[in-house]
């Protein structure tokens, strides 16, 4: 059976749409999106450093500009602070407030609930296999789409014509 590239790409992102459903639904009753309670428990997690958008922006892969509106509703919920980074007034810092701590608690329990419901529908070798071979997918496309992007910035310098002196 030859593999379906778009078939395998479609069931990809019906998972991460399906995942973000059953998300926004449970933390529904947090009045939370299920992007911004990913974004809320890394900041809870460096709590004591404070995280950085860019830090964020390179764990999820979410744009700088879309980070910028959810860490904007997390702030009008009041669950995240914004401080000037000492030494750095340009870089700011991401703390959680209380009532971002208090809401610690429900979402591991969403997170606990979520991984109750893979141990019970996959095995752990299934759940590992899955693990790795994404892994290794993500890595290759991100290398491929690396390559691509150096590549054509370099046919664009070399496209361009040169200045005169």
């Amino acid at each position: 059976m030859a593999l379906d590239i778009g078939t395998l790409a479609r069931n990809n992102r019906q998972i991460g749409i399906q995942l973000e459903l059953w998300a926004n639904r449970v933390m529904d009753k947090e009045q939370i999106t299920g992007c911004q309670s990913q974004v809320l428990l890394y900041i809870l997690r460096h709590a004591q450093e404070g995280a950085s958008l860019t830090a964020i922006h390179h764990a999820y892969g979410y744009s700088k500009a879309t980070l910028s509106g959810l860490i904007k509703q997390l702030r009008e919920k009041g669950y995240v602070r914004v401080e000037h980074c000492t030494g750095d007034d340009r870089r700011k810092l991401l703390y959680a407030t209380d009532r971002g701590k208090q809401i610690m608690e429900a979402l591991s329990e969403y997170n606990r609930q979520a991984q109750g419901w893979l141990d019970r529908n996959f095995t752990p070798e299934e759940l590992g296999a899955i693990e790795r071979l994404q892994g290794k997918m993500l890595q290759k496309l991100i290398a491929a789409n690396e390559c691509k992007q150096k590549e054509a910035s370099e046919h664009e310098k070399s496209d361009k014509p040169a200045q005169a002196i």
